[in-house]
């Protein structure tokens, strides 16, 4: 147990938002999206990025693929069920990474067991023959007994033992459905390096979710207890109730190295930024009060706590806004605000832009402060949000709308959509300026697609704050999300509604814009 007596150990970083956060119900990404992601996690010092899941599907394997090829720093991952396809098409995936990893998995509680329909020694050969014959294609397999946290004590050493000895150099315990407590979780990995021969040559993960809200002390208190690798994802995006949250088990780490001495090669400062992208792009708002990267999470208004921070901020906050990349101050911008003050503004809210993508950007701002008289920090993150929307799925755009509304009778929209360079127009007529919208929309582009979410908040304070707007459509049982921000909240609607239109049409027809363009119309 010497691991532990050891100070600074390096805990691993393992970010699975692009596998387990992608498949909270609605959080499909783009195969863009997917690689400025891995990108943006790469560059943070996130030691293993788990990219996908290649057997799923085609797109799933493509993203994996150019993420591997495209990786500088990380090891990239992709998950594999205990068959040997799985692993074949995962290490087919992943092979052309600098350092590469295959994850492969099987749950092993007896409820799982039951669905699988092997008995315990039925499993134990499974696991022998499928580590085995990833170990084979790839030095770096990790392992993982799904539903471990529910699985009998004896059996799982076995399990463990079994994948180790087949050549497992990382093995994982994750607490599949959030059943476990800190304390359980910490005397399961103990129990584990006690008991099982060779424990001390691999390494230890831990994967928890956080489905009664103790994902992140159960991560933590599995550390304490020896476990070296924490799988984690931005916002805490992932099935159910989410995963631990990368930003909330990187700052506990550094704000209490003190009772955690732990370091990770995580750059703090990049924190916000990927936070922002990932909300933008799964179209999962972060609760205002989320820990590290919420939005009230360094405001104060109450009289006490504004009187403290004045006097000394460390009364109040245990963290620097700038140690996660926050903007310490919430300057405003306004419309005689030139280039160069949008270039540093945007750089202190973590973008970093090019000359093309300043120039459209500040095209876009101009257009927003003639309709706002102050820009804040929020308005220039949303603004970038919709820069950032699929800006190469514009098979469907909104030209020009127009909306009559009245106290009788049905609203009125008069709606211009460029359908493939096309431009179409419509008049249509709905309960309501949206309905009326989206009506007009189906329209001219029909669609079985159905509605399955429509959410609006305010970007800031005031009647011209802008607002964002989050469509939901599902069809046939796969879901596409679209986001837009503006002043008006029924442009910003109807912006949306095509976003989601256009990754549902890229999807349907694999990326091949082009024949679509010629076939349109």
């Amino acid at each position: 147990m010497s691991a532990i007596s050891r100070p600074q150990d390096h805990v691993l970083i393992f970010d699975t938002t692009l596998r387990d956060g992608e498949q909270s119900p609605g959080a499909t990404m783009s195969h863009n999206e997917k690689l400025d992601i891995a990108a943006m996690l790469d560059e943070m010092g996130v030691d293993i990025i788990e990219a996908g899941f290649p057997i799923a599907s085609e797109g799933d394997f493509q993203a994996v693929s150019e993420i591997a090829k495209n990786s500088k720093n990380s090891v990239i991952c992709g998950l594999a069920r205990a068959n040997l396809t799985d692993i074949d098409r995962a290490w087919e995936a992943v092979r052309h990474a600098a350092r590469a990893r295959i994850h492969t998995f099987i749950g092993t509680s007896p409820l799982h067991r039951d669905i699988t329909a092997l008995d315990q020694d039925g499993m134990v050969a499974r696991v022998q023959e499928t580590v085995s014959h990833a170990r084979n294609l790839c030095e770096d397999v990790q392992w993982s007994p799904m539903d471990a946290t529910r699985t009998e004590a004896d059996f799982l050493c076995r399990v463990v033992e079994t994948a180790i000895k087949a050549g497992a150099t990382t093995i994982n315990i994750p607490d599949t459905v959030g059943y476990t407590y800190p304390r359980e979780s910490a005397d399961l990995i103990a129990m584990l390096r006690n008991r099982v021969p060779g424990a001390d040559d691999v390494v230890f993960a831990t994967h928890c979710h956080n489905d009664l809200g103790m994902a992140t002390a159960n991560a933590l208190a599995a550390v304490e207890a020896g476990a070296r690798q924490i799988e984690c994802t931005i916002n805490g995006l992932g099935e159910r109730a989410g995963n631990t949250a990368l930003e909330e088990v990187v700052m506990a780490l550094r704000v209490r190295n003190d009772i955690l001495p732990y370091r990770t090669r995580i750059d703090t400062t990049k924190i916000m930024g990927i936070s922002r992208m990932v909300a933008a792009v799964s179209g999962f708002a972060v609760q205002f009060n989320k820990a590290v990267v919420g939005k009230n999470a360094f405001a104060h208004e109450s009289g006490i706590h504004q009187d403290g921070m004045l006097k000394n901020k460390e009364t109040f906050e245990i963290m620097r806004p700038e140690d996660i990349g926050l903007a310490a101050t919430n300057l405003v911008m306004g419309k005689h605000s030139g280039r160069a003050a949008l270039r540093a503004k945007l750089a202190d809210l973590g973008y970093e832009l090019g000359d093309n993508q300043l120039k459209d950007v500040f095209v876009r701002f101009k257009a927003l402060a003639d309709r706002k008289k102050e820009v804040y920090d929020d308005d220039l993150i949303a603004l970038m949000a919709e820069a950032s929307a699929d800006e190469d799925a514009a098979f469907l755009q909104v030209r020009r709308l127009r909306v009559v509304c009245g106290t009788e009778g049905p609203q009125e929209a008069e709606l211009t959509l460029s359908i493939g360079g096309e431009e179409r127009f419509i008049d249509a007529t709905g309960d309501g300026p949206v309905d009326a919208t989206f009506n007009a929309i189906k329209m001219l582009f029909p669609h079985e697609a159905r509605l399955e979410l429509y959410q609006v908040h305010a970007v800031t304070e005031g009647t011209d704050a802008q607002a964002t707007v989050s469509v939901r459509l599902k069809l046939d049982g796969v879901v596409y999300t679209g986001q837009s921000a503006d002043t008006d909240t029924v442009v910003a609607s109807a912006k949306a509604y095509v976003h989601a239109l256009n990754r549902l049409v890229m999807h349907k027809h694999r990326g091949n814009l082009s024949a679509l363009m010629s076939s349109a119309g």
